[in-house]
């Protein structure tokens, strides 16, 4: 399974920004998907993330801000943040988890640069 992300880029302090991620590939079944984030010299983060049946989870720092999505029959998974702050800037990366058989998988893809600043 590939991961690709887009969406990223610059962003002025109060902005908006929506980041999109489609899995393709050998594709079984996704189950979870989300969002994480790594700032410099930060660990990676959970922003946050959905179910395949659309249950969804949110860090305290973005809850109000953002809005994860997804759409089942692309295989893609859609983060809407508004308001952006400086502390918001990062790499931001997608997760997919995926049920092969009995056989759960982790994939990630390979990150995209948000940045605010003003």
């Amino acid at each position: 399974v590939q991961l690709v992300e887009s969406g990223g880029g610059l962003v002025q302090p109060g902005g908006s920004l929506r980041l999109s991620c489609a899995a393709s590939g050998t594709i079984f079944t996704i189950l979870t998907m989300g969002w994480y984030r790594q700032a410099p010299g930060k660990e990676r983060e959970l922003v946050a993330d959905i179910t395949r049946g659309g249950r969804t989870k949110y860090a305290d720092s973005v809850k109000g801000r953002a809005t994860i999505s997804r759409d089942n029959a692309k295989n893609t998974v859609y983060l809407q943040m508004n308001s952006l702050k400086l502390d918001d800037a990062a790499v931001y990366y997608c997760n997919a988890q995926q049920l092969s058989g009995t056989s759960y998988s982790h994939y990630w893809g390979q990150g995209t640069q948000v940045t605010v600043s003003s």
